[in-house]
């Protein structure tokens, strides 16, 4: 097989989750790119059909679902419903999450400790194993889990969400051994400090900015498509014997002195 050809995504069906607009979109953009038919996600329907109009008008091929991620009938419907449209899934990007707090982790509330965990862990949990039996019945399948650099080492602030992105790499690593047989792949990404809506709080601050911008041996802050490369590379064929892996797009956040 051609090296070009190893990319190629054709006839092969994505979900991406929270995809409507910042990292999620740009990944859903460049499967697509690729061949991809993909599957826009976020609560909001308008948003998906938004997304999704813009890149078939493109040329591109995509729908748009809404789904709760928080909510498990929501998660069922997104998996009916990608099956309706497609007939099968091959590739699954659990992008969505929250991070409804800045501060210290003793004045976190059990209520937003809870409302973290459920869509940060559990909705990429619960909604990989209802897409397990359209991978197993392929024979094939990927899983890329967008978790966070602060799964890797605690900043300041962040501390539950660091927690739950922590237990998205363990999460990704079990995924990759128990279901290697039947023939899906299982990748954490981390990203560093990434120009979306999600993380305004922290770019918007000109004075955290500057400070991350000198430390980082890229001196900038990345952009949502420089995720893209690698979720494309995970998602086809020329990524087949990396599984279990954790990598980070970070411009040199983690060997920042």
């Amino acid at each position: 097989m051609h090296s070009k050809e190893q990319f190629n995504l054709t006839g092969k069906v994505a979900i991406i989750t929270g995809s409507s607009k910042g990292i999620g979109k740009a990944i859903a953009k460049g499967l697509a790119e690729q061949g991809a038919q993909v599957v826009i996600s976020s609560r909001n329907q308008e948003a998906c059909d938004e997304v999704a109009t813009a890149f078939n008008e493109e040329g591109l091929k995509a729908i748009g679902i809404a789904c709760h991620i928080g909510k498990e009938d929501q998660r069922k419907n997104l998996v009916d419903k990608t099956i309706a449209a497609f007939g099968r899934i091959d590739i699954l990007v659990n992008n969505a999450a929250i991070n409804p707090v800045y501060g210290p982790i003793e004045e976190v509330s059990p209520e937003i400790f809870d409302k973290i965990m459920d869509v940060n862990v559990k909705a990429p949990w619960s909604l990989s194993n209802l897409v397990l039996p359209h991978f197993q019945a392929n024979k094939n399948g990927s899983i890329i889990n967008i978790a966070s650099v602060e799964a890797l080492t605690p900043g300041l602030g962040l501390g539950i969400y660091s927690t739950s992105k922590a237990a998205i790499l363990m999460l990704t690593k079990n995924q990759a051994k128990e279901w290697g047989k039947f023939g899906v792949k299982a990748n954490a990404i981390c990203p560093g400090l990434i120009k979306t809506k999600f993380s305004a709080a922290l770019w918007q601050n000109e004075k955290i900015l500057s400070k991350v911008e000198k430390a980082l041996p890229s001196s900038r802050m990345g952009l949502p498509k420089e995720m893209v490369g690698l979720a494309c590379l995970l998602a086809s064929d020329a990524g087949n014997y990396m599984t279990g892996g954790v990598y980070t797009a970070d411009g040199g956040y983690m060997i920042a002195g």
